[in-house]
């Protein structure tokens, strides 16, 4: 029987990049887009346009699938750096997400390969080792962004008991070449190669190339365990060795970090200006908390049952760069 994938979220950094590789395999994709976004038609992928908050716009690209096996990526959601949940980010990533395991249930879909955050697991307090766990609560994590993947997580599960066959991934730092701007350590890269990154900050966080976690979601369609998550990490970075990474792929300039709590400090101004100026700033107390926390997490059993193998992000960033200097000639 044929393949058919349903990808929400279909062209923002992960899903596009994951269609990207069902382009090369014998399967039909269907890929969903918002209403005023615009992606054209290939040999074997169909856009389709839905809202995943609005449950009755999403009943076109799961309907007509006899005769397929579905299998249904579940990436869309709004990544935030905020500390308050907002309506419309509970909104898109708990409610949305619900929605998309309703109609996968409905539609008896093969398989729901849902993909979370590390944002959603508890942080192990004495800097410890994080690993996979089976439970969720939005009270026991921090941040806006946290709260609703773990939440939405929790809800995945809670569909799994009652028969969906369901896999979570649990990507962290998500890096690397094809974002066309919404990424916000690619908007770092793009900021240091037009020479606009006055500095770095002390901390680090784990980073992972895009196309290992787009592997990763695909590994887990056949090889994942119903009910069971899988951590889709690489290692922690600081953040001046991803500088110096920079420094190297572009012959640049050497940039210095300014301490965590220098720059927690002036966050707020950041935060205003960006409010005024309606652009993201580069850093909010929130991810500046984030490069300070526990983000210490394994992938021994994602490596172990999915055959995971992320690479390293020196050669991450090197694609990025001249990923994005490509790009930029051919807009010029």
């Amino acid at each position: 029987m044929k393949r058919l994938y349903i990808i929400t979220g279909a062209i923002g950094h992960l899903a596009s990049t994951i269609i990207k590789y069902l382009k090369k395999e014998d399967c039909t994709v269907r890929g969903l887009i918002l209403p005023d976004e615009n992606a054209e038609d290939e040999v074997n992928v169909k856009y389709y346009k839905g809202d995943i908050t609005k449950i009755d716009s999403l009943e076109e690209i799961f309907s007509d699938t006899d005769g397929y096996e579905v299998i249904v990526i579940h990436v869309a959601g709004l990544i935030s750096i905020a500390s308050e949940v907002s309506p419309l980010l509970y909104d898109v990533n708990v409610n949305g997400t619900k929605n998309v395991v309703s109609l996968s249930m409905k539609y008896n879909v093969k398989r729901l390969v849902y993909v979370s955050s590390v944002h959603a697991i508890p942080e192990e307090k004495d800097m410890g080792v994080i690993t996979e766990v089976n439970s969720f609560s939005k009270e026991r994590v921090v941040g806006a962004y946290a709260c609703t993947k773990a939440e939405a997580t929790q809800a995945v599960l809670n569909a799994v008991k009652n028969g969906l066959d369901a896999v979570i991934v649990h990507p962290s730092g998500i890096i690397g070449p094809f974002d066309e701007g919404n990424n916000h350590m690619v908007q770092m890269i793009k900021s240091y190669i037009s020479g606009k990154l006055p500095a770095g900050v002390t901390g680090g966080y784990d980073f992972v190339d895009v196309r290992d976690v787009a592997k990763g979601c695909l590994a887990a369609v056949d090889k994942g365990v119903k009910g069971e998550c899988y951590i889709l990490s690489n290692r922690y970075y600081p953040v001046r060795d991803i500088l110096e990474y920079m420094r190297l792929a572009t012959n640049g300039k050497k940039k210095l970090c300014m301490p965590i709590k220098l720059a927690s400090g002036i966050a707020p101004v950041f935060e205003w200006i960006g409010k005024i100026t309606k652009t993201r700033p580069l850093f909010t107390r929130y991810s500046l908390y984030t490069l300070d926390s526990n983000s210490r997490f394994s992938h021994d059993k994602a490596t172990m049952v999915l055959g995971y193998s992320p690479r390293d992000l020196k050669l991450t960033i090197a694609d990025t760069i001249a990923w994005l200097r490509t790009k930029q000639c051919c807009e010029t």
